[in-house]
């Protein structure tokens, strides 16, 4: 088991907003959904897309670079890469689905705890 590091107020976290914290050069992504907070990878493992930059509906997050579809409460792929055809085929084959690493989270008061 890791340690627990505050990632910030539960009030820095507005809800369905993702928002990236760092923890040893380590990007975890964070968010809150229907008042529960949830942490996953903050890189998207195509192609190591940004997740805090992308979109949040739920508890769906997409990936900003090439739509990859996660689903933060799991970390489960939800669609891996849009589209169709030859070059979608190729870039699943070359890059398989991976979920996204989930991270513990425990509120303390005001406090946001990530598990690292």
């Amino acid at each position: 088991m890791g340690n627990y590091t505050e990632a910030g107020k539960v009030a820095d976290f507005p809800e369905g907003t993702p928002k990236k914290v760092v923890f040893d050069q380590q990007e975890i992504m964070l968010a809150k959904v229907d008042g529960k907070f949830y942490a996953v990878a903050g890189r998207c493992p195509h192609m190591n897309g940004d997740l805090s930059l992308g979109k949040l509906e739920g508890a769906v997050i997409t990936c900003p670079r090439h739509s990859s579809q996660f689903n933060i409460t799991d970390g489960k792929v939800v669609r891996w890469l849009k589209g169709s055809g030859l070059l979608s085929a190729i870039g699943k084959t070359l890059k398989s689905p991976r979920p996204l690493k989930t991270y513990p989270i425990k509120i303390e008061g005001d406090t946001v705890l990530i598990e690292v």
